[in-house]
């Protein structure tokens, strides 16, 4: 039988935790000698570098990340093992850093979030937005338990992370009532020549909105383009144009803005995804998050 030496990994994580030999030699109380020979060990059992210089800076290697990722893992539930069979509670609030893509609607955001407020231990929330790229290098850094998507993590990425389907939606148009006044029965032809505010170009909804446009034979006029869905909704409400939302939260759109639904886009779907860099969601707040987004959020669309 094969048998890794953990105190190796735990010397190796701890180099790439405090960035480099001599800050993680003053933790472990080693010399930098006997430090570096402990690292060199564990690369010679797992027959790979695991390191590169850098200046004068040790940057772990594509193997050396991947061994990190399983070594942060291994000694997180070692923690976790010991507090559960010696029954002593942390005292402190669990963090739960969640990334959110700007695309995402914050009022879905709010509903998947909120099952997390609601455990029996204390969380602490906190919430990063930002556009997708950064948001899923800062996944890769472990600086985020989980980022909220509209869009998988594409085939062939750099960042090795893993897809949690949450579900999907239908979407609808909505607007103030003096815009869809009138117009229920004409749609979607009504639509064609209408004022429309729009999410950027490239993004999903986008591509999936013109394409169902092209096949109605309708062409709106597009008079405001956004990239947090936030800002369109509140130019929306103020009667600027129509505007795409998901339906999975119609009545909290109507209900916060003042708005109504002049009809659904048939055969639009808008989903959306949790992306960790664990294949197995253990975080308690992430398991209530995907938990509830399948059974409430999403279930009826």
């Amino acid at each position: 039988m094969e048998w890794l030496n953990y105190h190796h990994l735990l010397y190796f994580r701890t180099v790439v935790r405090e960035g480099g030999l001599a800050a993680a030699g003053r933790v472990l109380r080693l010399s930098h000698p006997t430090l570096s020979a402990q690292v060199h060990a564990l690369e010679e059992r797992l027959g790979h570098k695991l390191f590169t210089r850098v200046g004068r800076r040790l940057v772990p290697t594509d193997v050396g990340r991947l061994v990190y990722r399983y070594a942060d893992e291994i000694f997180s539930i070692g923690d976790e093992l010991l507090e559960a069979v010696q029954g002593r509670p942390s005292g402190q609030a669990l963090r739960f850093d969640v990334g959110v893509v700007d695309a995402v609607p914050k009022l879905v955001v709010r509903r998947l979030l909120e099952p997390a407020l609601r455990l029996p231990e204390a969380v602490r929330l906190v919430v990063h937005e930002d556009a997708y790229d950064r948001l899923l290098a800062e996944l890769a850094l472990h600086n985020l338990d989980i980022v909220l998507s509209d869009a998988p993590v594409p085939a062939g990425s750099a960042v090795r992370a893993f897809n949690h389907p949450l579900g999907e939606s239908g979407v609808g148009i909505f607007g103030t009532a003096a815009l869809v006044r009138g117009q229920r029965r004409k749609f979607p032809r009504a639509l064609d020549g209408a004022p429309m505010l729009l999410p950027l170009e490239g993004s999903p909804l986008r591509r999936a909105l013109e394409q169902w446009f092209e096949a109605e034979r309708v062409r709106p006029r597009v008079v405001a383009e956004f990239q947090d869905t936030a800002l369109l909704h509140v130019f929306g409400s103020h009667g600027v144009g129509l505007f795409p939302s998901v339906l999975a939260v119609e009545s909290d759109v109507r209900r916060q803005y003042g708005v109504e639904v002049l009809g659904e886009a048939a055969g639009v779907r808008e989903s959306f995804y949790a992306l960790s860099v664990q294949r197995r969601l253990k975080h308690p707040a992430v398991v209530a998050l995907t938990d509830t987004a399948r059974t409430d959020v999403f279930a009826a669309t």
